[in-house]
């Protein structure tokens, strides 16, 4: 979808503040909303970030900002003209605040198959919402499809299910780690801290 060179160019200076904070050795990445891949890459050269998270990558969808068109072909070679290929693509499938009704006869599984066969270096897993939990079940099917992939687990993490996902390769948490887990808050310290003692627990 089509997002506005200043939306390119804040997230650009936001992400380049973060990497600059953050040890060289730890990987930084972004997701530029809704579906804007494109502008993801182009931030991620500007700001030196290590990967991207995706949607649509494979297998259209109804979106609840609207249509969301499959993009694997388009945005790979977007990265090789922009000369990125390092910078990792992570997909969502079967993701969040979307329909899959007109995809219904193909499980995640073999979504997550798909998804691999058109070049992405890893998968996330979501629940139907932001905030909702991913099924330990669904993780598990994609890990069995596509074992040389991390498999990632995009929504619905707390302290309490994080046992549930620890044979995901990693945990992206927001809403959780905000105040009254509310995504619009500021962060919750306290919660954060329980988590990565949590998260211990499983390395």
């Amino acid at each position: 979808m089509f997002r506005g060179p200043e939306t390119t160019a804040c997230m650009s200076v936001v992400g380049s503040r973060v990497r600059s904070i953050m040890p060289s050795n730890v990987p930084v990445g972004v997701q530029v909303l809704a579906a804007a891949n494109k502008s993801a890459l182009a931030v991620a050269l500007a700001a030196n970030l290590q990967f991207i998270r995706v949607e649509g990558f494979v297998f259209s969808h109804v979106a609840d900002e609207g249509w969301i068109d499959a993009c694997a072909g388009q945005l790979l070679r977007y990265r090789r003209h922009i000369g990125v290929n390092k910078v990792a693509v992570f997909t969502d499938i079967k993701k969040k605040h979307s329909s899959h009704a007109v995809t219904s006869d193909v499980d995640i599984g073999e979504t997550a198959r798909a998804a691999e066969f058109f070049g992405c270096d890893g998968i996330v897993v979501t629940g139907s919402s932001t905030g909702s939990a991913a099924s330990p079940l669904e993780l598990q099917s994609v890990s069995t499809a596509v074992p040389k992939l991390p498999v990632f687990v995009g929504s619905g993490v707390t302290t309490g299910n994080l046992s549930k996902f620890s044979s995901a390769h990693g945990l992206i948490i927001g809403t959780y780690f905000k105040q009254n887990n509310d995504w619009r808050n500021d962060l919750d310290e306290s919660k954060i801290r329980e988590v990565m003692v949590e998260a211990e627990k499983f390395r």
